[in-house]
C-alpha cells in the first residue's frame, strides 16, 4: 500500500533570490539553503514549492497570462485572512477574491516571474 505525501510545482525562475523572497516574503513559505546556487525548495504547512534557475520560454508566460492559465491551486482554510495577508505583503494580484459558481471564494496572484497562481477556499 502506498501513500502521497507530497506533490510539489517545479517552476524555472531567471531570478532565484526574487523568487524566493517572493514565495518567503508574501506567502509565507520557509527555505532551506539553496543547493548548487541554481536550486531551492520552500515549505508552507505541509507543502513545497521547488525552484530552479533556468531559462524558460517568454512566449509561453504570455500566452498563459493573457489567457489566464494556471501554473498551480493552493486550497486554503481561511481564504479571506490568506487574500488580505498578500494584498497587505504586496502580492500582484491578477483576479481580485470572488465567488465561483462552484461554491468557494478564489483569487489569482502572479509571481515575479510571471507564474499565474489561484488560491481558493470555502467561503467564511
Amino acid at each position: 500500500m502506498s501513500r502521497l505525501t507530497a506533490f510539489a510545482p517545479q517552476f524555472l525562475v531567471d531570478d532565484l533570490a526574487g523568487a524566493i523572497a517572493f514565495y518567503r516574503d508574501v506567502l509565507g513559505f520557509e527555505f532551506g539553503p539553496v543547493w548548487g546556487g541554481f536550486y531551492a525548495i520552500g515549505a508552507r504547512d505541509g507543502l513545497m514549492i521547488h525552484l530552479k534557475e533556468a531559462p524558460k520560454l517568454a512566449g509561453e508566460r504570455r500566452h498563459r497570462r493573457d489567457n489566464e492559465h494556471l501554473d498551480a491551486y493552493g486550497e486554503v482554510a481561511g481564504i479571506e485572512a490568506f487574500y488580505r495577508d498578500c494584498v497587505v505583503r504586496g502580492a500582484r494580484i491578477l483576479q481580485p477574491i470572488q465567488d465561483t459558481p462552484w461554491g468557494k471564494r478564489q483569487f489569482y496572484v502572479e509571481d515575479p516571474e510571471g507564474y499565474i497562481i489561484a488560491f481558493g477556499g470555502n467561503p467564511a
